[in-house]
């Protein structure tokens, strides 16, 4: 195959599917339906014609006929008056009336016959044309139906691939979220046990070292009450106790230490 005949076969099935792509079936089914609409409309233009030429040779049948009458008519009154002259010529004019009207019967009937050809062929026409005209509405409402699905599939097809996207999206947004709150966890668990310094905050050494001690003292209690329930060991005191300054009881003021010194009866 030469190089020529090669691009014209291509050129060829690029613009057939340029075509295909161009063409709306329904607008090819309408301006079907437009041409079957003149085509009928012609033919019922020319049963028109027809029928306007046979009632054209009827009325000039219809003249002759009238002619030909009066001129027998008067064929009879020469001869009654004697001249059969006249009668003979007007006889003579009756005949060649007559000749004509018998042409223009053959030209009626031959007019007479192809209108009725011409009704038969409209009337037929015309029932293809309302026949098409249906189904090129079946067709032209399948059509729209198919392609209104058509672009929804694709619609859904689109949403799927995009609900794809956004569900990795948020799948990773998931998993930064977990790995940053585990690393605020981490962090807050590295800065309540003392290995990072919270330099947010207004502690100092000494407050730092409270603290441990504090919840040195806590355990320390908590072990103790698991030694008394299990009978090793006596009850656990508790950091304070009663009667010294601590929790739910104040210290004794400096004057009711005084007052209690004094012996009863001394004066102030």
């Amino acid at each position: 195959m030469s190089v020529m005949k090669r691009l014209s076969m291509i050129f060829k099935s690029k613009a057939n599917k340029a075509l295909d792509k161009m063409e709306d079936p329904r607008e090819t089914l309408d301006y079907s339906y437009q041409r079957q609409l003149e085509l009928l409309q012609k033919v019922r233009r020319g049963v028109a014609d027809v029928a306007t030429s046979r009632k054209r040779v009827e009325l000039q049948i219809n003249q002759l006929e009238g002619q030909a009458s009066k001129l027998e008519n008067q064929s009879r009154q020469a001869l009654g008056a004697g001249r059969e002259d006249l009668a003979r010529e007007a006889l003579t004019r009756r005949n060649g009336l007559n000749a004509q009207i018998a042409d223009l019967r053959i030209q009626y009937a031959n007019l007479q016959g192809e209108e009725e050809k011409l009704t038969l062929a409209s009337q037929r026409l015309q029932a293809k044309v309302d026949s098409f005209r249906t189904k090129k509405e079946t067709i032209k409402a399948t059509y729209t139906a198919a392609e209104a699905q058509t672009r929804i599939n694709e619609a859904f097809s689109g949403i799927s691939e995009e609900m794809g996207d956004v569900g990795l999206a948020i799948q990773r947004a998931e998993d930064k979220t977990a790995q940053m709150q585990a690393r605020a966890g981490a962090i807050d668990e590295l800065l309540a046990s003392g290995a990072l310094d919270d330099f947010t905050g207004k502690r100092d050494d000494i407050q730092a070292e409270l603290d441990r001690m504090g919840g040195g003292s806590d355990v320390e209690l908590e072990l103790a009450k698991m030694k008394a329930e299990l009978g090793q060991g006596p009850a656990p005191r508790s950091a304070i106790e009663p009667g010294q300054p601590g929790q739910g009881q104040a210290a004794p003021s400096s004057q009711q230490h005084t007052q209690q010194l004094r012996q009863p009866g001394e004066g102030l």
